[in-house]
C-alpha cells in the first residue's frame, strides 16, 4: 500500500509557510535542536470529538484546539507555562480523554547540580485551562547528583485511568510511580536489571486486554517488563530482542487484542525496525531520525498500520501495511515541508487520518485524509 500526498495548498503558501530547504527563525520559546529525545503521541482526541496538539517548549507546553470537530479552524497555541521545565513532555490519555502532562524541571543551585524533579499537570477536557502543575519529586530524594542524571519519563494511562510514569534512574535501572485508583500517588518503586545497565530512554504501551510493557534499551539488547496488573510490580518479561537501539526512538501500537507491536531504529543504520515477542526483528528500511508516530486503523476495509517519521533532510514521510504482516513490505513517501521533532498521527472526529507537524518556523502543519479511496492526503495547512 503506497499511500499519496497533496503538495503544499497556495493559502498555507500565502500564509507564510517555509520555502523547502530554508528554515525561518524560530518563535521565542520554540527550541529546534535539542539533545532531548522528541516528544511522540502528541495529537490527541478529546471526548468531544475535537483534536488537540502539544509541543514542549523551553517555558512550558504550546497547545492548539480545533474550534469544531474536523477543524480545520484552530485556536492556540496556548502557553501552559511553568519556569525552569525541559523542552520534552512525556503524555498519555485516559479513556474518559483525560490528558495527563509529565515533564522535568531543573533549578539551578548557586553550588552543585541542579534541583531535579518531575511535573504532573492533567487536562480534562480539550480546550479546557490545565491544572496546576505539581511536582512529583525525583527517585532519588535528597541525592541531587543522582537525581540530576535521570531519563526523560514515559507515560501510560491503565484501564482505570490511572497514571504510571516511567524512567531511567541514576543507577542504569528502572524507577516508577503511579496513581492509586482514587488519584493518590504513590511512593517510587522500580525494577533493576540483572546482567546490564538500562543506557537510554525507556517507552510505555498498554495492550487492549489492561497489561502494561515497559521497554528499555541497553548496548545491545532491548529490556522487556510487564505489569500484568495496575497495582502488580514490574516483572521481568522472557522474550527480549538483540538489537543496538537508536536512543528516543521506541514506540509501540496495539495491534492484536493481548499484545503490541514495538518499532524502533537501528543504531546503525537509522532505519526502522519493528517486533512483536516470538520473532525477530524486521527491517522496515525508511531511514530518518526521532521516533516514529504510529496509528492503527482500517483503509478500505482492511487493517492496516501507518507510520509516519522525519525523514532525511528533516522532511516527514509516511508508510502503511497489512497490521502484523510487515513481510507484506511498504514504501516510504515523502510529503510536506522540513519539520522539528517527531509527527504526530491521530483519528478526527470524522473519522479522518490527521497526519501533524511542527514546521521549522515552530508552526503547527496539518494535512487530512481525503474522502477517496486508499490512503491519500490533501494539502498541508499551516494553523
Amino acid at each position: 500500500m503506497t499511500p499519496r500526498s497533496a503538495r503544499t495548498s497556495k493559502q498555507s503558501e500565502d500564509s507564510g509557510a517555509t520555502t523547502p530547504g530554508k528554515r525561518a527563525a524560530p518563535p521565542a520559546g520554540i527550541v529546534v535542536d535539542s539533545a532531548l529525545p522528541a516528544t511522540t503521541g502528541w495529537l490527541l482526541r478529546g471526548k468531544d470529538g475535537r483534536l488537540t496538539a502539544y509541543a514542549p517548549t523551553a517555558g512550558g507546553v504550546l497547545r492548539w484546539t480545533e474550534n469544531r470537530v474536523g477543524g480545520p479552524d484552530w485556536s492556540g497555541p496556548d502557553l501552559l507555562a511553568f519556569r525552569g521545565v525541559l523542552p520534552y513532555v512525556a503524555i498519555a490519555q485516559t479513556s474518559e480523554g483525560y490528558v495527563h502532562l509529565v515533564t522535568v524541571r531543573k533549578r539551578p543551585r548557586a553550588q552543585g547540580p541542579d534541583d531535579t524533579d518531575l511535573l504532573h499537570a492533567i487536562q480534562f477536557q480539550s480546550g479546557r485551562p490545565l491544572r496546576d502543575w505539581v511536582t512529583l519529586g525525583n527517585p532519588h530524594g535528597k541525592d541531587l547528583a543522582a537525581a540530576a542524571r535521570i531519563g526523560m519519563p514515559a507515560t501510560v494511562a491503565d484501564a482505570a485511568g490511572s497514571l504510571h510514569i516511567f524512567l531511567r534512574n541514576a543507577n542504569g535501572g528502572i524507577s516508577a510511580k503511579n496513581q492509586s485508583p482514587t488519584g493518590k500517588w504513590l511512593p517510587y518503586g522500580g525494577a533493576t536489571p540483572e546482567d546490564t545497565m538500562i543506557t537510554g530512554e525507556l517507552a510505555a504501551a498498554r495492550t487492549e486486554s489492561g497489561p502494561i510493557e515497559v521497554l528499555a534499551p541497553t548496548d545491545d539488547t532491548v529490556l522487556r517488563w510487564r505489569r500484568e496488573k495496575p497495582d502488580a510490580p514490574l516483572e521481568r518479561a522472557d522474550e527480549e530482542p538483540a538489537a543496538k537501539v537508536d536512543q528516543g526512538t521506541i514506540t509501540a501500537e496495539r495491534t492484536a487484542a493481548g499484545h503490541l507491536t514495538h518499532f524502533w531504529r537501528d543504531a546503525g543504520d537509522h532505519t526502522v525496525r519493528a517486533w512483536r515477542p516470538g520473532a525477530e526483528p524486521v527491517a522496515l528500511d525508511g531511514p530518518g531520525t526521532g521516533p516514529l508516530a504510529v496509528l492503527r486503523t482500517p483503509v478500505d476495509g482492511h487493517d492496516c498500520t501507518i507510520i509516519a517519521q522525519r525523514g532525511p533532510h528533516d522532511r516527514l514521510s509516511i508508510a502503511a501495511y497489512p497490521t502484523e504482516d510487515e513481510t507484506a513490505g511498504l514504501n516510504w513517501t515523502p510529503t510536506g515541508e522540513p519539520c522539528v521533532g517527531a509527527p504526530a498521527l491521530a483519528l478526527d472526529g470524522l473519522g479522518r487520518l490527521v497526519l501533524a507537524a511542527i514546521g521549522a518556523d515552530g508552526t503547527l502543519r496539518v494535512a487530512r485524509q481525503k474522502e477517496e479511496q486508499g490512503l491519500a492526503l490533501a494539502a498541508w495547512t499551516r494553523v
